[in-house]
């Protein structure tokens, strides 16, 4: 891959999340900080990345976010039924090839996380 993995929680890095047993839906945060002068090439590298994923089992939605006021971060958001169907798509061949076409430099922060319920508020 062009890219580096940065973990997002020190304690629990993005593989061993990707190997936690399935217990439902999951979203994967990820946020990509983005080298000087190479935001066309990484949006077209992601449109190609985001295609495939959501053509995947188990894929439910992705969501890109670029950061305000000329900052070069996005935030993708992706929702999947499963961790082991994020798992399957993230170790084809086809995504492989598709994030071998991402800038080098670029930094990528992928992480898992579950919906929390908080009565009032928000549910699971």
């Amino acid at each position: 891959m062009a890219f580096a993995f940065e973990a997002v929680d020190p304690k629990v890095s993005f593989e061993t999340q990707l190997q936690q047993e399935d217990s439902g839906t999951v979203v994967l945060i990820n946020t990509l900080v983005v080298p000087e002068g190479q935001m066309d090439k990484t949006l077209e590298s992601w449109a190609l990345d985001a295609a495939y994923m959501k053509s995947c089992d188990g894929c439910i939605s992705t969501q890109l976010h670029r950061g305000t006021a000329g900052s070069d971060t996005l935030v993708n958001i992706a929702v999947w039924e499963s961790t082991s169907s994020l798992l399957a798509a993230f170790m084809s061949a086809e995504f492989q090839e598709k994030a071998g076409a991402y800038p080098d430099g670029l930094l990528a922060r992928p992480f898992i996380a579950e919906k929390v319920a908080v009565q009032g508020i928000c549910v699971a």
